[in-house]
């Protein structure tokens, strides 16, 4: 089991009001809780796939991933127990969602660290329920109420888009990049040339706006798009045809559902999970590629420059260069080379 988060320790102290109750966790949930919540019955509803396969495994089929939840799969649940993310318009789309399948007098709880907004909870669900603060601790704030009023919920009303050149972006909240290029994918972006060839995987696609431009640059690739979010997924999939590009969507986690070899790999790795700074991901992303890169394949990222990425593209690759960078950011680019000569007579 992992370590709780402040939130989960926080829920933890009130553990024992829920042993009665059918309870749905959701939002950004991001350690085993609810495996080891003691209730008459525990889901879990998540938009995000590694939080899936952490929880999926010690509670089958009690987990759902997805956009929004199944009517069926909530059809019990008397009780909530929502998770502040740390974007808000994630939190009413998720919220929204949530309180149109939840019965009215339904119990919710919401907890989340102060710094991710949390307060802002009782103005977000304001008119359908009635929220008061019931704990502090852990730099967190917990808030109970009940629903008073269901919500309307339908999907169509939180799609936006915007214009990126000759493209049309289409988003979804929670999604990266959702209100225009971000500097550092722009960057990326500045470094790729015109008519390249071959298959290319962007890890990390956001609303698939690096695939997109590059499928306009280049009409000849042969993508490959990943992403945990499942807003992102849906987004990459909604821009890839607004375009009349063609793109293989792919759920996975970095390289957990991702198989073959491909001649670019691409990606602006995240270096945050929730609120928490994370390495994780973009250290998978970077000792991973190997396996999916031949001879002669390049890994190009841009990150942040302060973040430690040079050591570990030379540790795995041997080598490394720098591409672009600009006051905040590098684009780095690395090489599959040949094993050599040495290696290959040891290996005989």
């Amino acid at each position: 089991m992992s370590a709780l988060t402040p939130a989960s320790e926080v829920m933890l102290r009130h553990s024992d009001e829920f042993t009665e109750r059918r309870v749905l966790f959701a939002g950004d949930l991001q350690d085993t809780l609810p495996a080891q919540f003691e209730a008459a019955d525990v889901r879990v509803h998540t938009q995000q796939y590694h939080h899936w396969q952490l929880l999926n495994r010690a509670m089958g089929d009690n987990v759902q991933f997805g956009l929004t939840v199944d009517a069926a799969f909530v059809a019990e649940c008397d009780t909530l127990v929502y998770y502040w993310p740390k974007s808000k318009q994630e939190a009413q789309f998720q919220l929204y969602n949530l309180l149109a399948l939840l019965p009215v007098g339904a119990e919710i709880f919401v907890v989340g660290e102060n710094r991710s907004g949390v307060r802002s909870a009782e103005q977000t669900v304001e008119g359908h329920v009635t929220l008061a603060k019931i704990d502090s601790a852990r730099r967190c704030g917990l808030y109970h109420g009940r629903i008073d009023a269901q919500t309307t919920f339908d999907l169509n009303d939180w799609w936006d888009s915007y214009p990126l050149h000759d493209l049309e972006v289409k988003t979804l909240p929670g999604v990266f990049s959702r209100d225009g290029l971000d500097v550092g994918s722009s960057l990326l972006l500045s470094t790729l040339d015109k008519h390249m060839k071959g298959k290319v995987l962007d890890v990390g696609c956001g609303a698939g706006v690096m695939a997109s431009v590059m499928a306009r640059m280049s009409p000849k690739v042969k993508l490959t798009l990943s992403d945990v979010n499942a807003a992102a997924i849906e987004s990459s999939r909604a821009t890839l045809a607004a375009n009349g590009i063609d793109g293989e969507v792919i759920v996975s986690n970095v390289y957990s559902d991702i198989s073959g070899r491909f001649d670019m790999i691409i990606s602006n790795p995240p270096f945050h999970d929730g609120l928490a700074t994370s390495l994780t991901a973009a250290e998978t992303l970077i000792r991973g590629a190997l396996k999916h890169l031949p001879i002669g394949g390049h890994l190009r990222i841009v990150a942040n420059a302060f973040l430690p990425y040079p050591d570990i593209l030379d540790a795995t690759f041997g080598s490394h260069e720098v591409l672009a960078q600009n006051g905040r950011f590098k684009v780095y680019q690395a090489t599959v080379g040949r094993p050599p000569r040495d290696a290959k007579k040891k290996k005989k």
